[in-house]
């Protein structure tokens, strides 16, 4: 299946890139010290804190594999989505103000806080480990995958490099500024393009009985049966949440433009509003999958049966006219580089922030800027070297799930335990995080060996989520059998009703429209109007 764009829609990706370099590029001149190059000069608003967060999560993995699992599967993927919400309104009322409180450039920065210098480093550099061969690597794979659609002729590796030089240029200039203005940009041209599709497609399917005609009824729920391969319900309600809390809540690469806002409610109102972001997706980009099975019968098309991920290319030129299927194009491209331009900056925070000035505290800001700027280049380099090795996998989704399998369990279970138990300390979180190592360690032997262990053959949301109650019951007996931590040194970090009860006081004359409370119970009752409209 071959996919061309005119020459019209070559110029406006090609004039896309270029702006959205140069705009990144003028944030050089901002990033004079290493506040402003990490986390913009902890001055970012809502508004470009939510659309950040939306666009750095909205690959073009996450699009074209929405579509795809909209044709072949149903719309059971859209409970990652939903999930996302809950989770943001978790984050913004208990996780978040810690973090900004504190004044850390990075998450394992806060574990140290809590715990010990022991857990920072590890945590930094497991987080390191994912940010590079996960995050970063995938989303380069990915990118090369689109344009390989579009130019078959390109090879691979010529496509990430191309895509790992535009995303690095701005990002290793500017920093998190450059970072967060542009994804801004991209996620509003992802979502225009993505509601252009979806709108055509329903135009040209005329109603949605002709989906139910094609579409077997448990395809057009979220809610699928244990049996179910994909998504289980009980998956859905044990490991959809722990993989969503480390992504949002842990992952440096998403929290770092939360620590960026210019104050708590600001961090909570955009976390809040990328939650809100993440409702529709459903009708913008898993339903037009759904609608391509009236459009483009299995039968009559084998090509997109033997791989969904054509589907929304196929939609895109298929239904756009000639010069909107540039604009779109430009979302796909903007999708990608905002994924990357994130786990790039991320990346270079962590080694310069938890490494480089731990070891050599001396250093003025304005050396540990160009630090970054030269790490931001490496890691780029490292990625797109990585990256062409992800195609022996058998799928991308099962690469990005089952590595993040294995490194979320532990952390999650360091943060929860040490932000709700005061007894949790620095022994228990350092062995917890070891165990959760060893356990990762021994089951990718064990698969790779092909050993028959019955464990092994388990849904990995559930191997996920027995993993991290594990590493919560290391850190459990491991605490209660070593001293308790310092009261003074944890107690800044240690949730408690009392905290509720003072900020209950501190919200009473606040209007309700600026109240995160309100703002959270409105977001939990339509993401349930959601869900149980296609439950």
């Amino acid at each position: 299946m071959a996919f061309e764009l005119s020459n019209l829609d070559l110029t406006i990706v090609v004039g896309y890139l270029v702006l959205i370099v140069v705009l990144g590029l003028r944030y050089a001149k901002k990033s004079e010290t290493e506040e402003d190059y990490f986390l913009g000069g902890r001055r970012f608003t809502w508004p470009l804190i939510g659309l950040s967060l939306y666009a750095s999560n909205m690959s073009s993995a996450s699009l074209i594999g929405m579509a795809g699992s909209g044709y072949a599967s149903g719309v059971s993927v859209y409970n990652y989505e939903w999930m996302a919400a809950v989770v943001l309104v978790f984050f913004a009322i208990f996780f978040l103000p810690y973090y900004l409180r504190s004044q850390v450039y990075t998450m394992p920065e806060f574990l140290e806080r809590r715990y010990d210098s022991r857990s920072r480093y590890i945590f930094s550099g497991i987080t390191l480990f994912g940010t590079i061969i996960i995050d970063t690597a995938s989303s380069l794979y990915a990118g090369a995958l689109v344009i390989k659609l579009m130019f078959p002729e390109v090879p691979m590796w010529q496509s990430i490099v191309a895509i790992a030089f535009f995303s690095g240029l701005y990002t290793i200039a500017g920093g998190l500024a450059a970072v967060v203005f542009t994804d801004s940009i991209q996620a509003i041209l992802l979502t225009i393009g993505a509601t252009l599709i979806a709108f055509i497609a329903w135009q040209s399917i005329g109603s949605w009985s002709a989906v139910e005609a094609v579409t077997p009824p448990e395809m057009l729920s979220v809610i699928q049966p244990l049996s179910d391969p994909f998504l289980p319900w009980l998956g859905l309600l044990t490991g959809v949440p722990l993989l969503g809390f480390y992504f949002w809540c842990n992952n440096q690469f998403m929290v770092q433009r939360v620590l960026g806002a210019k104050n708590v409610d600001h961090g909570r109102w955009g976390a809040l509003f990328a939650g809100l972001l993440k409702l529709p997706i459903i009708f913008i980009m898993v339903l037009p999958g759904t609608m391509a099975r009236v459009l483009y019968p299995a039968a009559d098309n084998p090509a997109l049966a033997a791989n969904p991920d054509l589907v929304f290319p196929t939609l895109m030129f298929d239904l756009l006219p000639v010069g909107i299927v540039g604009i779109v194009a430009a979302g796909l491209i903007a999708a990608i580089m905002s994924s990357i331009d994130s786990t790039l900056n991320s990346a270079s925070t962590l080694v310069t922030m938890d490494f480089f000035k731990k070891l050599k505290p001396e250093t003025s800001s304005e050396q540990l800027t160009w630090v970054g700027r030269i790490f931001t280049g490496l890691f780029m380099v490292i990625a797109a070297v990585w990256a062409p090795y992800i195609e022996s996998f058998p799928s991308l989704w099962q690469y990005l799930q089952t590595v993040l399998g294995y490194i979320a369990p532990p952390i999650v279970a360091c943060f929860i335990l040490g932000l709700f138990w005061k007894r949790a300390n620095g022994q228990g979180a350092f062995i917890a995080l070891l165990v959760g190592i060893g356990i990762a360690v021994l089951d990718v032997v064990l698969r790779i060996n092909g050993t028959s262990v019955w464990f092994v053959e388990w849904h990995f949301l559930y191997l996920t989520t027995i993993r991290m109650l594990i590493c919560m019951a290391v850190i459990v007996v491991v605490s209660l059998m070593t001293a308790e931590p310092d009261e003074e040194q944890v107690s800044a970090y240690i949730w408690t009703p009392e905290v509720f009860h003072k900020e209950t006081a501190e919200l009473a004359g606040v209007p309700w429209f600026k109240n995160y409370r309100i703002q959270s119970m409105i977001l939990l009752a339509l993401t349930a109007v959601f869900v149980l409209a296609f439950a």
